[in-house]
C-alpha cells in the first residue's frame, strides 16, 4: 500500500495505544507542514528553491490533506512562510491526513471519556498491519547505510528529526554513531532544509522566551 509522507510521519508519532509520540505544539505543527510540502513537491504540484516555492499546478491531488494546502498555498512566496502558514492550520491538516489512514483500515478511533464528563477521541494504530513497522524500519535504513539516499528517504529523517522523533524511535548510540550521515540526508532536498531552519528558529526564539 502507498502511503504519502505526512501519512508515514503520523504514523510513526503514534504508540501502539494511539498515544504521540516527539515534539507537540508548533514544531509538530511545522513537521506536519513540512510532510505536506514535500509530497506536493515530489507530486509535481509545487518547486523550491533556497528562496522561492513556486505552485506548478493547483489540480488537485486527489489526498484531502494535500489538497487542502493546495487551496492554501497561492497565499505563500517561499517555502518557509508555506511551512508557517500550513502548521497553522495543522488541525485541519492533522485531521484530514488521519481520516485518510482510517479509510485504508490503518488506524480507528477510540472514543472515551476524560474525568468521566468530557469526551475523548485517539485514533489507534491497527494491530495486524505491518505499515508502521515498514515505515520504520525504512528510515533506521536510511540513517544506516551508505547509499545515495532516494529523496523520499531523505525527507522522512528529515521530517522524524524535526519531529523530535529520531530519538524516541532509534538507539541513540545509533544516532551517535550516524551523525554526519544524519546531517547528510538533512542537507539534500530544499524543502528539508527550510523545515530545518524553521524549527531551529521556533528552538531559538522559545530559548530567547
Amino acid at each position: 500500500m502507498s502511503l504519502s509522507l505526512p501519512e508515514e510521519v503520523l504514523l510513526l508519532t503514534l504508540d501502539e495505544e494511539g498515544r504521540p509520540l516527539g515534539r507537540q505544539g508548533v514544531a509538530a505543527g511545522l513537521a506536519l507542514a513540512g510532510a505536506v510540502l514535500m509530497e506536493l513537491a515530489l507530486a509535481g504540484r509545487v518547486d523550491t528553491d533556497r528562496e522561492a516555492l513556486l505552485l506548478v499546478s493547483a489540480e488537485p491531488t486527489g489526498d484531502a490533506a494535500m489538497d487542502f494546502a493546495l487551496s492554501r498555498l497561492p497565499d505563500s512566496r517561499d517555502s518557509r512562510s508555506a511551512l508557517m502558514l500550513l502548521a497553522r492550520e495543522e488541525e485541519a491538516l492533522r485531521g484530514a491526513a488521519m481520516a485518510g489512514l482510517e479509510a485504508k483500515g490503518l488506524l480507528r478511533r477510540a472514543e472515551g471519556r476524560v474525568l468521566l464528563l468530557f469526551r475523548s477521541r485517539r485514533w489507534v494504530p491497527a494491530g495486524d498491519r505491518p505499515e508502521a513497522g515498514e515505515v520504520l524500519a525504512r528510515l533506521r535504513r536510511a540513517l544506516e547505510g551508505d547509499h545515495v539516499p532516494e529523496p523520499r528517504e531523505a525527507l522522512l529523517v528529515s521530517l522524524a528529526r524535526a519531529a523530535g522523533l529520531l530519538p524516541v524511535l532509534l538507539p541513540p548510540e545509533l544516532l551517535a554513531a550516524r551523525q554526519e550521515r544524519l546531517d547528510l540526508l538533512g542537507r539534500i532536498e530544499a524543502l528539508g532544509r527550510s523545515l530545518g531552519a524553521a524549527v531551529a528558529a521556533l528552538r531559538v526564539a522559545r530559548l530567547g522566551g
